[in-house]
């Protein structure tokens, strides 16, 4: 609702859509305001509510690294957003492929973590080897990043990530393999299959254990 699309053939639909559902939510006389909140139409919100409802949007401390790589993951789309609606005269930054996002998540976890290596080769597996986006070595874990192209691509992404697990699973420093795969346009049509991915996964005498992130636009 919040989110003006990048391109302009977009924003015409994305108004429609707003519409209809300021529409419905009139109907039941409902308004929308920014960041999610949708009140009856009329009432003010007092200082205590509003306080409660800031504190809600205030993300806890990290207090550890995993717990920052997530917020750092699940915060990629709010930190695209003042890098795509630049001020005036400012170049617009955009995020459309696999080298757009590993640059933004780069750069927001090295304040974070001091060794964060990329591309670094994984051990040979089925004759090839593999290069990993992020290997966090002090943490045991590796970042996999995957941008959906398009719909073909969508149907792929399951395999890709099929192939991936089996090549972490054998890597000596990899424990965790969290995989972050950016869907701008919404390809995906089942989201849910890929969350079945997530869990241990074992080869010979090693194991990772997976989490799958979906990031849209």
């Amino acid at each position: 609702m919040d989110t003006r699309p990048v391109l302009q053939a977009e924003v015409e639909s994305w108004k429609e859509a707003r519409a209809r559902i300021e529409a419905v939510l009139a109907e039941d006389g409902l308004r929308y305001y920014r960041h999610g909140r949708v009140l009856p139409v009329g009432r003010a919100v007092d200082i205590d509510e509003f306080g409660q409802l800031a504190a809600r949007m205030v993300p806890a401390k990290p207090s550890t690294v995993d717990e920052v790589v997530k917020v750092v993951i699940q915060g990629l789309r709010r930190a695209m957003h003042p890098l795509t609606y630049r001020r005036k005269g400012a170049e617009t930054m955009h995020f459309v492929n696999e080298y757009d996002v590993q640059d933004l998540l780069h750069a927001l976890l090295r304040p974070w973590v001091v060794d964060v290596r990329a591309e670094e080769y994984t051990p040979s597996y089925a004759g090839r080897s593999t290069r990993m986006d992020f290997f966090l070595p002090a943490h045991d874990l590796v970042i996999e990043t995957k941008c959906v192209r398009d719909r073909s691509h969508a149907k792929a992404v399951g395999d890709e990530l099929v192939l991936d697990i089996a090549h972490y699973a054998i890597h000596p420093g990899c424990k965790k393999l969290w995989c972050v795969v950016y869907d701008p346009e919404h390809y995906l049509t089942n989201s849910a299959g890929l969350k079945d991915l997530e869990g241990d996964h074992k080869k010979s005498d090693r194991s990772v254990n997976v989490k799958v992130f979906i990031v849209h636009k």
